[in-house]
């Protein structure tokens, strides 16, 4: 089967749309139907864009920033805002909630979806913590949990609850808080602890365990959760790939190995790069620092051709329901050329192509129809949400599941 053909049968769905208005079929009229936004999740960590949502930015720094703000929401429905501790509340009692919660609205009025990241890391945690007994350090981290979980609740309605779980109780690169409860309480009994609460804060919040290893421990992990009765809503899935693109048979094989859960896969970040490879010595990302990663022609034809490869297969799998690239901009993390928009803001061919495909090949495009006498109308749609106008009137509808439906709407 093609990967068209997967994409349709998996994102798309064949809809009876009933029009009434006042009680009565809109009959023998024409109707205009289109797509306002998709069901399936893309996007970005939103980093960059925090001072321009909090208005602190004036002059040519704010005009940057408001074409950053455009491509950004002309492509992307769903946004990471950062809530590592360290800067989130480096002073104990006083965290940075305001700031953060002004942003996660911004970015709902832009029309995304918002998730946190993360609400419990080994890195970049509070230094303050290593002041405290393991006892008072799990008690200030489920704390934390349960008021920014309180507190963003309706602005944030997605969380990395945990980050990178497999490596917190052996992490040995410095000291700090998160590590010296992991080994008391274990990798299973950790997230237990975190997710409880979490789900005690938002029951209706979506709750994520991501992380970076991509081995049968993470797996391992994952098994362990669920058999302890861990009600864990989706698995996140890291893809730097400053090394090398994974091409699709690693991608096939991650796919098949995790899907064996049925939990919701989410691609949580994902770097394709346009400049040199980083060298495969290199064990943790964080150690290549160089003053200068630039983005080549050469490379940006590559990032494009892996980016649709990628974009594609993900698409195509009925368990995936989001991607997150990590960074819009060049430069984001690890000064890698690893965004969609070279460092001026001009788009690279992977923004460009990816463009094309999420609001163009894979959207439905407004499209003008006349009702039968039963005030009826079909079309096969991706699924998202639509409005439909009539003269002046117009309603929104959802189109939630592939396959065939029919869904009413009331002008």
């Amino acid at each position: 089967m093609s990967i068209d053909q997967q994409i349709r049968d998996v994102r798309t769905a064949s809809v009876t749309l009933t029009v009434t208005e006042d009680g009565s079929p809109v009959a023998n009229r024409e109707v205009e139907v289109a797509q306002r936004r998709h069901r399936f999740l893309w996007g970005s960590q939103g980093f960059d864009l925090i001072p321009l949502a909090n208005g602190e930015v004036a002059g040519e720094q704010r005009a940057a920033d408001e074409v950053y703000r455009d491509r950004f929401a002309d492509l992307y429905n769903f946004v990471t805002l950062p809530f590592y501790w360290a800067g989130f509340e480096p002073e104990r009692g006083h965290p940075d909630t305001q700031r953060i919660l002004t942003a996660a609205r911004w970015f709902g009025d832009l029309g995304c979806s918002v998730k946190g990241h993360p609400l419990c890391w080994h890195t970049l945690t509070a230094d303050w913590l290593l002041d405290l007994s393991n006892t008072e350090i799990v008690d200030a981290q489920t704390e934390r949990i349960r008021r920014d979980v309180t507190d963003f609740a309706g602005a944030i309605d997605m969380w990395d609850v945990l980050n990178e779980v497999v490596i917190m109780p052996i992490f040995d690169r410095y000291d700090n808080g998160i590590t010296r409860i992991a080994k008391e309480l274990g990798r299973v009994g950790i997230v237990r602890t975190m997710f409880e609460a979490a789900r005690a804060a938002n029951p209706d919040a979506t709750l994520l365990l991501n992380d970076f290893d991509m081995s049968a421990d993470f797996e391992h992990l994952i098994e362990g959760c669920l058999e302890a009765g861990i009600e864990i809503d989706a698995i996140g899935l890291q893809s730097h790939m400053h090394q090398g693109y994974w091409g699709l048979e690693k991608l096939h094989d991650v796919l098949q190995r995790f899907s064996r859960f049925g939990l919701p896969l989410h691609f949580t970040e994902l770097s394709l790069v346009s400049g040199h490879l980083m060298p495969a010595e290199i064990v943790d990302l964080n150690d290549y620092q160089v003053d200068e990663w630039p983005s080549t022609p050469e490379g940006e034809e590559r990032q494009a051709a892996e980016a649709v490869e990628m974009y594609s297969a993900l698409f195509a799998h009925p368990q995936v329901g989001a991607i997150t690239n990590w960074g819009l901009r060049d430069g984001a993390w690890l000064n890698a050329p690893s965004g969609y928009l070279r460092q001026d803001l001009s788009p690279k061919p992977a923004y460009e192509a990816l463009l094309g495909l999420v609001k163009g090949e894979w959207w439905f495009t407004p499209t003008t129809m006349r009702t039968d006498d039963e005030g009826k109308v079909t079309f096969r749609g991706f699924l998202g949400d639509y409005e439909v106008t009539a003269e002046e009137r117009r309603a929104g509808f959802t189109v939630a599941t592939a396959g065939a439906g029919s869904v009413d709407v009331t002008l």
